[in-house]
């Protein structure tokens, strides 16, 4: 049996995280963290070592922008995949424009579970 990628969600939404977290692990192939304060996100990433990170932009707390820096800074988690999750940009606009943000690949919300696990297979396999 393979091994289930480990996906951690960076977002404030706690209805929006736990709809994802309930689609991607039905698959059997995602072990799926949340994380609603983005000062708590580098500690939650470096004790979950996920696969990849999903993280939100607008968080209350914190930024993504800063979170995004404190991870990248960050010796045990800097390498890890990650993908902003946000409602900054439209699907129209990542379309027209690319999705990266911050050097780093963009997905608009709202995002279908079968387009983001795609997107999820596509990057992490």
């Amino acid at each position: 049996m393979e091994k289930k990628k480990k996906i951690l969600i960076v977002d404030d939404e706690k209805d929006f995280t736990e709809m994802i977290r309930w689609n991607l692990e039905a698959t059997g192939r995602y072990e799926v963290r949340s994380e609603s304060k983005g000062a708590k996100a580098l500690a939650a990433a470096r004790e979950f070592r996920p696969h990849l990170i999903l993280l939100d932009i607008i968080i209350p707390d914190m930024d993504g922008g800063e979170i995004l820096f404190q991870l990248k800074n960050d010796a045990v988690v800097k390498d890890i995949p990650l993908v902003f999750l946000t409602a900054i940009v439209t699907q129209p606009e990542v379309n027209s424009v690319g999705s990266l943000i911050s050097g780093h690949p963009s997905i608009a919300k709202p995002v279908s579970a079968a387009d983001l696990i795609a997107y999820i297979k596509k990057t992490i396999g």
